[in-house]
């Protein structure tokens, strides 16, 4: 079975109302605040009527959540009812439809190739990027210009721009003789300032990413999707050998119900770790007592811990033929699914296109004000059901909340070696 998750869906995303540009900070975000897809939890103030009853009672809300889930999917009846001769006409608009998928997975194809065509027009800019983050070029006089000119777009508070005083213009200054070369931790503090990615990022995991000098995305070129690669410092990188961790993710061959492109499976890479080094395990040590002989003897094992590098380990979505009894796993590696996908997308439509906007913490300002109106929105639809409240005293309606977790991987390709 394939996970089907689709690349146009998004989900409200709840961010800082201050951008975090210091990769020693925690990216101030969680894991609830990842942009994936998700269902609204019931508020306080609504757990009441059959909400309260529910709550309440756990016998009565597992059989109501029983009788709910034998209904998913099936019919009312109303089609079935239906005279034969308008059976017919419905069996025909399904032939329509079948012709207007066509036509979205041609449009879609078409869309990707497009993709393709204007990612080579950005190569040359991201490898530009590349050389003033690595500290192998300056920018010039003119990019620091319209960087600034940029800046003065964004202004949004006047008088806070009035008090400041005049700006300082940095196109003709000079770095000192023994100044650092390029952007320290760009990447690192880009990264943590991504609400799913933060959440993944531990501290140790920080000493690795500090050698990250890059990130770039590809398209493939026999199959529909996308590469991903990390490219990390070899000469400071103390914790494994490869110069670079890769990851592919793959599309379907047909599109999902809206017409968007359908993501299929991920393959990541086998991470060729420095003894002692691996950050997504940990040695655990016990001891052990023979009970005939009295003797003891010390035990290691090696445990799975929580890392940013389980990434490259993607969760591998069941077989076609593979049959999964344990409804909660299957809905825990579901979740799973559509993180990993969610966070390849953004890597590659957000973080690698903005990677400045989002050191800054540009990126996250802009994301706060898309929050906060899709939050206005909200308050005026409760003020409204709070009327309707007002007016007839009805049941509420339940809602669940979706979760998600990491584990399970898919057998990993090599990473690129030095």
């Amino acid at each position: 079975m394939s996970s089907n998750v689709e690349i146009g869906k998004k989900a409200e995303e709840l961010v800082a109302p201050t951008p975090q540009n210091t990769p020693m900070a925690n990216a101030p975000l969680t894991r609830e605040a990842l942009s994936r897809p998700t269902v609204g939890t019931i508020g306080e103030e609504e757990e009441d009527g059959a909400a309260a009853t529910l709550a309440g009672n756990p016998a009565l809300a597992a059989i109501v959540q029983n009788r709910l889930s034998t209904l998913v999917g099936r019919s009312s009846g109303y089609v079935e009812s239906l005279p034969d001769h308008i059976k017919r006409r419905i069996e025909g608009l399904k032939g329509v439809q079948v012709e207007h998928s066509k036509v979205e997975a041609a449009f879609q194809k078409e869309i990707l190739e497009l993709e393709k065509k204007y990612a080579e027009k950005y190569r040359p800019l991201y490898q530009r990027r590349a050389e003033i983050v690595q500290g192998k070029a300056e920018p010039t006089a003119e990019e620091v210009t319209a960087g600034e000119k940029s800046d003065e777009l964004d202004e949004d508070d006047e008088d806070e721009e009035e008090d400041a005083g005049p700006k300082v213009s940095l196109a003709t200054a000079q770095a000192p003789a023994d100044a650092e070369a390029g952007i320290p931790e760009f990447w690192l503090t880009a990264l943590k300032n991504h609400a799913s990615i933060s959440e993944l990022i531990t501290e140790a995991d920080e000493e690795a990413l500090r050698h990250l000098l890059d990130v770039r995305m590809t398209y493939l070129t026999d199959e529909a999707g996308f590469k991903l690669e990390f490219v990390f410092d070899a000469s400071k990188n103390d914790f494994f050998s490869d110069t670079s961790l890769t990851k592919a993710y793959y599309y379907q061959d047909e599109v999902g119900f809206s017409g968007d492109l359908v993501y299929d499976h991920a393959e990541g890479c086998k991470i060729n770790w420095k003894e002692g080094k691996d950050l997504t395990h940990k040695i655990e040590t016990k001891k052990q007592r023979n009970k005939n002989t009295n003797q003891t003897r010390t035990v290691k094992r090696t445990v799975p811990v929580e890392s940013f590098f389980n990434f490259f380990s993607p969760p591998k979505p069941p077989a076609e033929d593979e049959d999964v009894e344990d409804e909660e796993a299957l809905e825990e590696l579901d979740s799973r699914l559509e993180l990993d996908y969610q966070i390849g997308e953004d890597l590659k439509d957000r973080i690698i296109p903005h990677a400045v906007d989002y050191f800054t913490g540009k990126a996250l300002l802009h994301e706060d004000l898309d929050a906060f109106d899709d939050e206005f929105d909200d308050e005026d639809d409760e003020d409204d059901e709070e009327d309707d409240e007002d007016e007839e005293d009805g049941p509420k309606r339940l809602g669940v909340s979706a979760g998600s977790n990491m584990a399970g991987s898919q057998e990993p390709q090599e990473c690129k070696q030095q």
